[in-house]
């Protein structure tokens, strides 16, 4: 079976690469070229294996671009990268322009997607002509035109209409385009969704599942029911249809909401599609998420059971739960210790000390320490490399399938239709089942269940209440940090209808003069 946590043979000056992803550097080096490439099915499936490592590139660039932009989560400032870490920043204030958008997550959300693409075009146009045998055509096609598509979704939720390259560059004039409008970009991404459904992908029998990160069938409907309630005008009974579906294949929810993440359960019989990592001290192939949401630490060691600095480079202190996020939680839920923790200790100067970690419900910080926030999913000691973990990103979970689908019924009128399906949720975590359903119990329901999983950002836009939201959590991120009033006043969490998506980095209208800015940068 084809395992892409472990086949990554990437082929010498085949594909497009970006200098953020170091796990697409070549190794090892050799005379193979493209017309000697792309035959064999061999061939295909390392090309396929490729173009699913942008995946890591952008659940990293989603922290700062999807999560830490809600109201989930801030970040913790430190005073000694204001520089080399503003890009990172801007979008948490929205003050993004674009000018930070030329640097850091905005720009490689960009290029990631743009490189995994030209792979793909590349696999879609050469696999008729190769020697595979039909099925094999057939399968690996399915996977790219998924992986395509869900490229393509994340530039339009990220950027708005795009250039549409379908096709292997083979000149100058297939870089340089124009932009696509909204309405084209989704009927596009319906099209490669829809043919890959169409010829065939997996739905996994038993788990883990031995697809080991592949696109299966489920994760194919659930990309198509996010693209349909997010388009323009949304089509509620198709992405009902397509939800329902996935609760009739062989998923179900596990009986221990934190077993979700441990590294030691992966590809579940919750898990629909996530993203792979593995580290065994020498490939790059492993995540950094403990680290990165770790705060800030000089006796790191103690907290990691390995050395190492999070201080730069692999920089900690990002996507820090707020105190506000954890009052959120209702009495009794189950996902607040599995997400949360303090991790307490004692400052010095700039420098912050830890001491132990501690429950985040009812925290009071004893008198003379000080403490951090962290999200808990993703931190899993004792960790055996330093700056390097094992843990998998989850894209989607079968939790969100039944949350996906409460939220279509309830678009649809047919709010009590929604009812078993966000009470299994609830009931996981230890809640009382709800007696109604709105779009503002499932949003919270959301929030709660797929916290710190890059949906907040993309949830709040779907369902129309980011204004409302934002506007009230800027308000009492300016209270609960004074710094922040300094910074910018008048522009932080101003939530503008332009700042529905970011600017497109200036370094690419430089090089296509045919690209336009989006409105407002």
């Amino acid at each position: 079976m084809k395992k892409i946590s472990i086949i990554l043979v990437m082929i010498g000056g085949l594909f497009f690469s970006s200098c953020s992803e170091s796990f697409l550097e070549l190794y090892p080096e050799t005379s193979v070229t493209s017309g000697s490439f792309y035959k064999t099915a061999d061939q295909f499936e390392q090309a396929v294996n490729a173009a699913y490592t942008g995946l890591r590139s952008i659940v990293n660039d989603g922290m700062f671009m999807d999560e830490q932009r809600s109201d989930n989560a801030f970040y913790t400032i430190y005073y000694g990268d204001r520089g080399p870490y503003s890009a990172y920043e801007k979008p948490a204030l929205f003050i993004d322009d674009e000018v930070s958008a030329n640097a850091g997550c905005i720009r490689d959300r960009w290029t990631v997607d743009y490189s995994n693409i030209a792979k793909l075009n590349t696999i879609l146009d050469r696999a008729e002509a190769s020697k595979m045998s039909d099925a094999d055509k057939s399968s690996y096609k399915a996977e790219a035109l998924f992986l395509r598509a869900f490229y393509y979704f994340d530039l339009v939720k990220c950027f708005g209409g795009v250039p549409l390259t379908l096709h292997e560059v083979t000149s100058a004039e297939g870089v340089f385009l124009e932009r696509s409008s909204l309405e084209q970009c989704y009927t596009q991404i319906l099209d490669d969704v829809n043919n890959a459904i169409s010829l065939g992908l997996p739905i996994p029998a038993k788990f883990p599942d031995d697809n080991g990160g592949h696109a299966t069938m489920g994760a194919a409907k659930m990309l198509r029911a996010y693209v349909n309630m997010t388009k323009p005008t949304p089509d509620y009974s198709a992405a009902e249809a397509d939800l329902k579906a996935i609760t009739q294949m062989n998923y179900g929810l596990l009986s221990d909401y934190a077993e979700c993440f441990d590294p030691k359960n992966k590809n579940t019989k919750e898990t629909i599609f996530e993203v792979q990592y593995t580290e065994d001290g020498s490939s790059d192939q492993y995540s950094t998420f403990a680290w990165r949401f770790a705060p800030k630490c000089s006796n790191l060691v103690d907290m990691m059971g390995i050395s190492g600095s999070n201080y730069a480079g692999t920089s900690g202190g990002w996507v820090v739960p707020t105190k506000r996020m954890v009052d959120s939680y209702e009495k009794g839920d189950l996902r607040l210790p599995a997400s949360i923790v303090v991790v307490e200790g004692h400052s010095e100067g700039d420098n912050f000390y830890y001491e132990k970690i501690a429950d985040a419900k009812n925290y009071t910080c004893p008198t003379g320490k000080d403490y951090r926030y962290m999200v808990k999913k993703y931190y899993h000691p004792p960790y055996t490399y330093s700056l390097r973990a094992n843990e998998n990103f989850p894209i989607y979970r079968y939790a969100g399938t039944l949350l996906l689908l409460s939220e279509c019924l309830v678009q649809e009128g047919k709010a009590s239709e929604a009812l078993p399906y966000i009470n299994q949720v609830r009931v996981r975590a230890g809640l009382q089942p709800l007696n109604s359903c709105d779009l503002i119990a499932v949003a919270n329901e959301m929030k709660h269940e797929l916290a710190f999983e890059n949906q907040r950002w993309s949830d709040l836009k779907r369902t129309g209440l980011v204004k409302s939201v934002m506007t009230e959590y800027g308000k009492y991120i300016k209270e609960q940090y004074p710094w922040v009033k300094s910074t910018n006043n008048d522009g932080c969490f101003k939530i503008d209808d332009f700042r529905m998506i970011y600017a497109i980095p200036t370094r690419e209208l430089e090089i296509n003069n045919k690209l336009t800015q989006n409105p407002g940068y």
